[in-house]
């Protein structure tokens, strides 16, 4: 069974590993909201992250050491981005629903033509 990008499944420790950041940065990243780990709701503290916040964890280092981009402006592009993504996601709904639209239209008017054809 394929793991989902947004099921959390890897700890700190993998993703300090996997990206070569101190555990405290992501820590604090955290603590200020660019990224929002799942937290096991089993009394500990462990934090689970996904595949998805392991691509944001990434885009925020590189933009900190390509770009030289500090923490507000990290803020500042994830919102952007964030609502790129759904702006995306809202198009795609709304360009679905308008094939529907004009696919539903379609079928009725080869309807009224197979009806105006057998009335000939």
């Amino acid at each position: 069974m394929p793991i989902e990008d947004d099921e959390p499944c890897l700890t700190i420790g993998v993703v300090q590993v996997k990206l070569g950041l101190h555990p405290q940065t992501i820590r604090h990243w955290e603590k200020l909201g660019l990224v929002r780990p799942y937290r096991v709701q089993n009394g500990t503290r462990v934090r689970m992250f996904s595949a998805k916040d392991l691509e944001r964890l990434a885009q925020i280092k590189a933009w900190i050491d390509e770009l030289g981009v500090n923490l507000a402006g990290v803020d500042v592009m994830l919102r952007m981005q964030d609502q790129i993504d759904r702006l995306r996601e809202e198009s795609v709904r709304d360009r679905a629903a308008l094939i529907e639209q004009y696919e539903a239209e379609i079928r009725r008017l080869k309807v009224a033509l197979l009806r105006v054809q057998a009335d000939r």
